[in-house]
């Protein structure tokens, strides 16, 4: 069975902030001629490795709300500056957007059941693809979606 990880996008208040992010990151790679990939470094090595790399992603929470997910390519140990081991998430680059889903805020990475998972808003169930982001946006904080 495939599991799925879920996080805290921290700093993030938008998908678009998430996005912009990702651009400059990017962009300070190629100034620096390095190859970028979207990884996020994290304490903690999964020990259920095996089934999120049966294709799980990583759920990004932004403003205590699931939003978006990455699908995960591959996870990896790495060590710190500090000699501390700790789990690279390899991920896609593609931010696939999902179905608002709120949680409660937590500390680290959780692990999540595909049943808790949000739907892809490209899944025609899910609704709400077509709308603008900003009107989505209220949508969500008013706890309307």
């Amino acid at each position: 069975m495939t599991m799925h990880l879920i996080k805290l996008c921290v700093g993030a208040d938008s998908i678009e902030d998430l996005e912009n992010y990702r651009t400059r990151v990017k962009a300070a790679a190629k100034a620096r001629g390095e190859t970028w990939q979207s990884t996020h470094v994290t304490r903690m090595f999964p020990k259920q490795a095996t089934k999120i790399l049966e294709g799980g992603s990583l759920y990004w929470v932004i403003k205590r709300v699931i939003q978006v997910r990455q699908r995960i390519i591959d996870l990896q140990e790495v060590i710190g500056d500090d000699g501390i081991k700790r789990c690279a998430i390899i991920m896609d680059n593609e931010l696939i957007r999902t179905a608002p889903a709120v949680r409660r805020p937590f500390q680290g990475w959780r692990y999540l059941k595909p049943d808790d998972a949000p739907m892809d808003l490209s899944d025609p169930a899910a609704g709400g693809a077509e709308l603008p982001a900003d009107l989505r946006r209220k949508l969500i904080e008013i706890g309307a979606w």
